[in-house]
């Protein structure tokens, strides 16, 4: 299906515009870029905030509904000595909550690790969130049973497991950002701390679970610091903002928020000043000598690797690794988790030959949305799936395949800007539960369970409710946004150093994309799977090395084009290091024949 390019353009009068370029000390092409990402004229007060990305930006941690209630709360527990158990998801977002729970109640607050229980479910024997299994097995040990238990990154929508502990004896602090279900918080958690809450006064509720439980924790400091339960130069917890940063890119919330922003890019700073054995064991895998973590190796190069632990086995190996006290454990870790996403990678490969086909063959009836089953597909790469048929095709995605129970089949959804798609799983369970038998997630992903006799029926369903979240005239296909074309004179470092002072890019807040008119001097294929693409690109007086990475469906496909044909490319503006030296890359998305 062929891309529309779309160029990124910005309500912003040119008058004002120059204003902010000269006021924030921007360049005309760093001015462009930004403009081009404001979501609304309220956006733009905050421009100095998304521009100058400072921990200044951050909102006092009380103003989270229920976290004074839940700081007292750990306080007791804390003084008390009683046991605690942290109960996480399973992601990186998740698993990233869960490391700064342990370092700051251990490393911080002097909580005796001996009296800490971490429980993270399966994510295909148990499912997301406070499942039926992982309370199972909580309640089986009766000599064990903590007093309290905190979640991160889940919670929200488990009234019913939430119940049972309750019912034992044990209080539960939800700590979340998921959205909260139609029927409210979960009645019988001792505290909700969910900025998405209707009642909270937080002003961001893009953040992810690991700031939550970051900002809980900074809260639950200042409490201890004033009962006298903590020595008051105990440091603040900004030396975990790295694994923040991590979670906040690797959930893909929101980076036009100035938090978010604040958080990822001095997460950064942490990071790389190599602290943590885990960082080293990173750089050591993948080979670095002078390179930095960027927000783009937190998504693309650490993220997947934690990710896959969980998708194809259990995830507390991803836990070892980022709480490792020495790089020699923590590289055993990692080459664990490196092997493990290997595995996902090919099974993703043949998940997604299959996935493809299936799509091709309901676009013919099916208008608005997609919905792909097979038996042999795997619940650990479905939402990958999903969004490699998203943007392939332009339409909202669900990817199905076989759950733990039986008759019950576990899903992945994820969505283009146009479509909630949270809300249309949500129409679709409030008409009809006994198809939707769980969901939860929010606008730009979410996860489902379904009866696994009635795919076809939930199908029609959702894509009406799809359709109704759409306006006429709507155009289902892949869209490329750009930021348009780049002079000669601008394919040059300079441009790339003004790029990297915007960083961190992410969701809402793209990566810069643009588009010109090329000469192939030369093609070639790279990469083990023969997919992948180099080239050589030319302008009228200057010559780039450009990578296009699964350029071809399958390998030995025909090249799009021939050498010496003139295209037009649609493209990332990169800088490549190599055997010492720097050059510039161009990192292409899509090209059309001239």
């Amino acid at each position: 299906m062929i891309p529309k390019l779309v160029v990124r353009t910005s309500d912003i009068d040119a008058a004002k515009l120059s204003h902010f370029a000269q006021a924030l000390s921007l360049s005309p092409l760093q001015a462009r870029i930004v403009a081009n990402r404001l979501p609304s004229k309220e956006a733009e007060d905050h421009l100095e905030q998304i521009v100058d990305a400072s921990l200044r930006n951050i909102a006092p941690p009380s103003l989270l509904k229920d976290s004074d209630k839940a700081v007292k709360r750990i306080a007791q527990a804390i003084s008390n000595g009683e046991t605690i158990g942290l109960l996480t998801d399973y992601d990186v977002d998740g698993i990233t909550s869960h490391a700064i729970l342990i370092h700051a109640l251990r490393d911080f607050f002097g909580f005796a690790e001996n009296k800490i229980q971490h429980h993270i479910g399966h994510r295909i024997d148990d499912g997301y969130g406070i499942s039926q299994g992982l309370v199972d097995r909580i309640l089986a040990d009766h000599q064990a049973l903590p007093e309290l238990i905190i979640t991160a990154d889940c919670g929200s929508s488990d009234e019913t497991q939430i119940s049972r502990l309750k019912d034992k004896g044990i209080d539960v602090i939800v700590t979340d950002h998921h959205a909260i279900p139609q029927e409210g918080i979960p009645p019988s958690a001792l505290a909700t701390v969910n900025p998405t809450r209707e009642d909270c006064n937080y002003p961001d509720n893009t953040i992810a679970g690991c700031m939550v439980s970051w900002l809980l924790m900074s809260h639950l400091r200042n409490e201890l610091i004033a009962d006298k339960l903590l020595a008051a130069d105990t440091p603040k917890l900004s030396g975990m903002l790295d694994f923040v940063s991590l979670g906040t890119v690797a959930d893909a919330v929101s980076l036009i928020s100035p938090i978010n922003r604040a958080v990822v890019k001095a997460g950064l700073k942490v990071m790389n000043q190599l602290q943590r054995p885990c960082w080293q064991a990173m750089k050591n895998l993948l080979e670095w000598d002078f390179q930095i973590f960027t927000a783009e190796d937190l998504g693309f190069q650490i993220g997947p690797r934690i990710n896959a632990r969980s998708r194809m086995s259990d995830p507390y190996m991803a836990l070892h690794y980022l709480c490792a006290p020495t790089l020699h454990e923590s590289m055993r870790h990692l080459q664990e988790l490196d092997n493990d996403n290997q595995d996902r990678k090919a099974t993703e490969k043949n998940m997604l030959e299959i996935a493809f086909r299936l799509a091709k063959q309901q676009l013919n009836t099916q208008l608005w949305s997609l919905v792909v089953y097979h038996e042999d597909f795997h619940a650990g790469v479905q939402g990958i799936v999903a969004s490699r048929l998203m943007e392939k095709f332009g339409r909202p995605v669900i990817v199905l395949s076989p759950g733990n129970e039986s008759g019950k089949l576990t899903g992945s959804a994820r969505t283009i800007p146009m479509v909630h798609i949270r809300d249309a799983i949500e129409q679709v369970a409030n008409e009809h539960p006994e198809i939707v038998l769980r969901f939860g997630g929010h606008k730009g992903a979410a996860g489902l369970k379904l009866d696994s006799h009635r795919v076809e029926e939930f199908q029609g369903l959702f894509d009406k409710a799809v359709e109704q979240q759409l306006t006429t005239g709507d155009d289902l296909r892949p869209i490329i946004y750009t930021d348009g074309e780049l002079a000669e004179d601008e394919l040059s470092f300079e441009t790339i150093a003004e790029l990297k002072h915007l960083e961190p890019f992410g969701r809402e807040f793209e990566v810069p994309v643009f588009e010109g008119d090329f000469k192939a001097q030369s093609i070639r294929v790279i990469g083990s799977e023969g997919n992948h693409l180099m080239l050589q690109l030319a302008t009228d007086s200057h010559s780039f090395r450009a990578v296009w990475f699964r350029a071809l469906e399958k390998k030995n496909d025909p090249f799009p084009f021939v050498e010496g044909q003139f295209i037009h490319v649609v493209y990332q503006l990169k800088e490549n290091y190599y055997r010492g030296n720097f050059s510039i890359q161009l990192h292409i998305l899509h090209t059309i024949n001239l």
